[in-house]
């Protein structure tokens, strides 16, 4: 995994926008919901804004390059179809 700059989103202090970091990944905002919802991380609501630290984001890339999140690839099995003649 390659490490991402932090995004022009960014506020002062440790606080990244959380859609503008799930952007920068190329991720929709539904996985980032399901990562939210699953504690795979942690975020701040600030006034119903979501923010994630860049403690957490290093804890995240962490977790990510040490194969924490890694799943065998699932191929879908070809149907065959009967040739007609």
């Amino acid at each position: 995994m390659q490490a991402h700059s932090i995004p022009s989103h960014e506020t002062a202090g440790t606080l990244v926008s959380f859609d503008g970091w799930i952007n920068s990944l190329d991720k929709t905002r539904t996985t980032g919901w399901r990562w939210r919802r699953d504690g795979v991380i942690q975020t701040v609501n600030v006034f119903g804004k979501l923010y994630i630290t860049r403690e957490e984001i290093a804890r995240f890339e962490a977790r990510a390059i040490s194969g924490e999140f890694h799943k065998a690839a699932i191929t879908p099995s070809r149907k065959t179809e009967p040739l007609s003649v």
